[in-house]
Parts: C-alpha cells; sequence; structure tokens
C-alpha cells in the first residue's frame, strides 16, 4: 500500500470517530455499538426501531446474493441469505425498514416434504442479513432450503446436518478454499467445487480483498465501466466492506459454490487490512482509529457470512474460533490466527530468525485461544483431529543455506507458539492430526514433523495447503522457487502454484488429499484437473502418494 492510499488519508471519519473512543478497547456493546454508529451514521435505537416495509412492495428481486449455509450441528442447520435487490447501492436497493423472509427446510428440493418452516426479520441495522438456526432436524441428513419475500423466492440450497457427538461415521469429504480476489480472475474452481462431491466446505480465510477494482475488473477484463466506480478505492468503512461483499457475492460461480455446499469459514487479513496483527494495522495507524475499521469489517464479515449467533460481534471483537465435531470421526477446531496474534517480528516479510521472533511471549492464537485449543484435544474422542486455519504452520525455507529466512507472518515468525501447540497435542495423545491452511496461494503438502530441525523426528500429522480460488492470477504449475522449495524443505511432498482447490476425504484407515488445479483464472471456463493426490494413514502419519 502506497502512502497516498493509507485508511488515515482516505477516511477522516475515522478520525473524528476515534477521538469519540477514549479507551483502548470498546469495553461494552453500547460503547461499541455507539462508536460504529458515529463512524458510519447506523440507526442507534436498536433493532427494534424501524418500522416493516411490506415485502409485497418489491418489485425487484432481492435475492441477488444468493443463499448460504454453515455450521452444520447434529440436527441444526444456519441458514443464511441477505436481501439486495440493488447491491451495488450502500442500502441494497431497500430502505431503512424491517422486512420479513419466510424459509422453509425440506426433505426434498421439490419442498413437497417440508419439515421446518418460519419467518425471521431483515434488519436495516444488519443491512437486511438474515441468519436463521434452525433446530429439529434429523442427524446426518441432507436437507434443501429457500426463502420468501414477498413474491419472491430464492435459489434452492442444498446442505447437511452433522452426526451425533457419538456416531461411528466412516466417511467425511471435505472441500477447502481460500483467496478469492474478485480482480485476478474468475471464480471457475468455485463452479466446479459446486459441482462435486464434498460434504462441507472449508473457507480459509481472504474471502474479499481491501483494495479498489476497477471499471473493468481487472485481469476479469470487463468492458470498462461494468463495475461501478464506487469500488476504485480500498474499502475502511462499514459501508466499503458492505459494499465488496455485495460485489463479490453476484459472482454467479460463488453463489453456486454456496448453494451447493455447508460452508464453515474462517478469515485471514485481507477482509480487514493485509497483514494486521491484533490492533496493529499495516501502517502503524493510531490504534483507536484502526478498531473502529476492525469494527466495521467485522460486523459486515458476521452479516455476510453463515455464521450463528456466538459470532456476532462486539465491536472489534467476534469469537471466530470454535469447535465442531462430526460423530467420533473428526473434530474441527477452527481457529483464528489474526485477531489475537503478536505483530510479525522484524517489520514482517521474510526476515532470518532471530531473538525478536523467537521470544518464547510471542503468540498467533493469544493466550485464551492456545488453552481452548489445547484442553479441547486433551478431552478429544475423535479420530481424526483437524484444525482449519489461515497461514502456513509447518517450517518453510526458501533456500537450502542455512539460515534460512522465514515467513514473518507465518507460525515461522512465531516459533514458540507452534512448539507449545505440537506438544500439547504430544502431550493429549491424539495420533491422527491434521492441519489445513490456505494464505499463500499454492498447494502445498507438509508432513509435521515434531522437530523440523530433525526430518528423523515423529511426523505428528499433515497440513494440508490449498491454494487460492483467483489470488495471484493464472499461476504455474512449477513457480521458478520451486526447486529450491522442494529441495530446503525435505517435508515438503508436493508444491504446485496453479489457481483451484483441495479436498480431503476422511476414513476410518486413512485419509486421502486430492490437488485440484485450472490452468488459467483470466478468461473463464477452465477444465478441472487433479494434479496430485495423498494419502496418510490412521496411526501411520504421514504422506504417501495416491
Amino acid at each position: 500500500m502506497t502512502p497516498a492510499t493509507r485508511p488515515s488519508d482516505q477516511a477522516p471519519e475515522l478520525r473524528a470517530a476515534a477521538r469519540h473512543v477514549g479507551r483502548r478497547r470498546f469495553l461494552t456493546v453500547t460503547g461499541a455499538a455507539a462508536a460504529l454508529a458515529f463512524t458510519v451514521d447506523l440507526p442507534t435505537a436498536g433493532v427494534a426501531g424501524a418500522a416493516e416495509l411490506d415485502a409485497r412492495q418489491l418489485s425487484d428481486d432481492p435475492f441477488t446474493l444468493g443463499v448460504a449455509s454453515g455450521d452444520p450441528l447434529p440436527g441444526s442447520v444456519l441458514l443464511w441469505t441477505r436481501l439486495a435487490p440493488a447491491p451495488h447501492q450502500a442500502d441494497g436497493g431497500l430502505p431503512a425498514r424491517r422486512v420479513a423472509v419466510q424459509w422453509e427446510v425440506a426433505a426434498d428440493e421439490n419442498f413437497r416434504r417440508v419439515l421446518r418452516r418460519g419467518t425471521v426479520t431483515a434488519h436495516p441495522e444488519f443491512n437486511h442479513a438474515v441468519h436463521v438456526e434452525v433446530r429439529g432436524l434429523r442427524e446426518n441428513r441432507v436437507h434443501h432450503y429457500r426463502f420468501k419475500a414477498g413474491t419472491w423466492i430464492s435459489r434452492t440450497g442444498r446442505t447437511r446436518t452433522a452426526p451425533g457427538r457419538g456416531s461411528r461415521v466412516s466417511a467425511l469429504t471435505l472441500g477447502l478454499v481460500s483467496c478469492q480476489r474478485y480482480d485476478q480472475g474468475h471464480y471457475t474452481a468455485y463452479r466446479h467445487l459446486a459441482q462435486d462431491d464434498v460434504d462441507i466446505v472449508f473457507h480459509l480465510g481472504d474471502y474479499l480483498y481491501e483494495y479498489a477494482v476497477d471499471s473493468s475488473g481487472g485481469a476479469r477484463s470487463y468492458p470498462t465501466g461494468t463495475v461501478p466506480d464506487l469500488y476504485d478505492h480500498e474499502m475502511v468503512t462499514l459501508e466499503d466492506y458492505r459494499l465488496r461483499y455485495g460485489l463479490y457475492k453476484s459472482d454467479p460461480d460463488l453463489a453456486a459454490a454456496h448453494a451447493a455446499h455447508p460452508f464453515v469459514v474462517t478469515w485471514d487479513d485481507h477482509e480487514t487490512e493485509n497483514n494486521y496483527a491484533d490492533d496493529v494495522s499495516e501502517n502503524n495507524d493510531p490504534v483507536e482509529q484502526f478498531l473502529i475499521r476492525r469494527a466495521a469489517a467485522y460486523r459486515a464479515y458476521w452479516e455476510n457470512m453463515p455464521l450463528r449467533s456466538p459470532q456476532l460481534p462486539d465491536g472489534p471483537d467476534l469469537r471466530l474460533y470454535r469447535r465442531l465435531h462430526w460423530g467420533r470421526l473428526a473434530q474441527f477446531d477452527v481457529l483464528d490466527t489474526r485477531q489475537y496474534r503478536s505483530d510479525q517480528a522484524y517489520g514482517d516479510g521474510w526476515q532470518y530468525p532471530g531473538p525478536e521472533s523467537e521470544d518464547p511471549a510471542r503468540t498467533l492464537t493469544g493466550d485464551t485461544q492456545e488453552r481452548w485449543l489445547l484442553d479441547g484435544w486433551r478431552r478429544s474422542r475423535a479420530l481424526w483431529n483437524v484444525v482449519p486455519q489461515q497461514v502456513t504452520f509447518s517450517q518453510r525455507h526458501n533456500t537450502t543455506a542455512l539460515p534460512s529466512k522465514v515467513s514473518m507472518d507465518s507460525w515461522d515468525g512465531c516459533p514458540a507458539s507452534r512448539e507449545r501447540v505440537l506438544a500439547g497435542a504430544e502431550s493429549s495423545g491424539i495420533e491422527n492430526l491434521m492441519v489445513l491452511t490456505g494464505d499463500v496461494h499454492v498447494h502445498y503438502a507438509f508432513d509435521i514433523k515434531r522437530d523440523f530441525t530433525d526430518q528423523n523426528s515423529r511426523t505428528m500429522g499433515t497440513e494440508v495447503v490449498t491454494t487460492s480460488i483467483s489470488s495471484g492470477g493464472n499461476g504455474s504449475a512449477k513457480p521458478s522457487n520451486w526447486a529450491t522449495s522442494m529441495a530446503a524443505n525435505p517435508h515438503m511432498r508436493f508444491y504446485n502454484g496453479l489457481r483451484g482447490y483441495a479436498t480431503v476425504e476422511l476414513g476410518r484407515d486413512l485419509a486421502r488429499i486430492d490437488f485440484k488445479t485450472v490452468p488459467h483464472v483470466t478468461t473463464p471456463g477452465a477444465p478441472l484437473t487433479t494434479a496430485a493426490s495423498f494419502v496418510t494413514e490412521v496411526g501411520d502419519q504421514g504422506l504417501k502418494p495416491a
């Protein structure tokens, strides 16, 4: 980011709002709401304050952003939509009035056997987003759902409930995605994923990017003027973030993937700002100012993701880390390595490790989340313990010479934090550890070593890093550093720099990982190829070609 585009230069309203926030944190819901309302001119009377709009008055389709579901539980699903007849307008094309939205869940896609139905209110204070937590469904079943507002009916979505905690489940297939910068390519991989046979999709961060999108959509090369000019600046305010979700979610391939599968989401940095760390912004803006921006970003994230009520933000804070189960087959500990982390050592980037990065007090997760993770492992009865998170967990050297530089934004930049996690996994006795990662716009497959400096040390588990959907443009199967990276990191079993996604099939005897790629994203319609496949066996961790 250049000095000319710093948020402090773009948004003087943030500085003005920050002067009204006298403390480092927003310590109460009231204070958070007041500060955010001051910043973005939100109504402060509360969600019950808006008058109601008769949905029959809606003259245009309000379901332009599609439907989604997420965080499946035994007998329960979370359904999402957001009303936006005009998604490229700040208000979505709706007045600041409440709208009643009906929903249905059925056993069949034709809705002949409706199992649950109800009505929910879309509030203007939440940009007319709705989150419906449907309970009382049968466990481990596929369900179909839809919404209705006035005479308009949404597309049909497909979701599923989780099996009961004690259920003996034989298999589960995951889709892994990350990093979908709109202006760097088409979402072709999502079109393929929508047709793939997966049970759940894990989105591992960078759902959207804060950077400007020009009127031709960047590398998408639309005719000039296709993308409205209001996207041609970095997003910093709540209105900015809401609009950007409107742009991204209007993509038909992304909408198709959301409609086809339930998503479990976690963020990385770009949903707020590049490489921020806790309350430290990329450009070291005043803390109070950045926290107002973070509050806006977190609120828009919750509004636009299929998240349950415990994830409702409190000002600039949102507890995104959470635990899901799939019978006794798998426990998923979804991490947040951005909100509580230490600032990147040595000014960020690739640097030589030293006393600053190796400080034992440094953390990627924060103390509370770390204890939560390790306590969860100690109580786990699952066969597979899976950790969906953001940045590369395994050691990565960029040269065969030692010492080698490492990424200060990844777990390499906080080795003491990684050591505590590995020690906790070891002491808890879990045998089948799998870490799921995004961020780096390439496919990697790693053996997780107990001691990365000793390749003869125990293999604790595997790390599956999925490439980007579009970020980075077309990429290449063997990037320029491919040979060096493979030689410098013997525990790296695979490296591919094309776009795509990965799938993981967890079974009772082994897990199979398939790395899928498309040859190009700057033009639509690319075919899908499986670039490589690996297995790792229960009780004998380590990646082997399938």
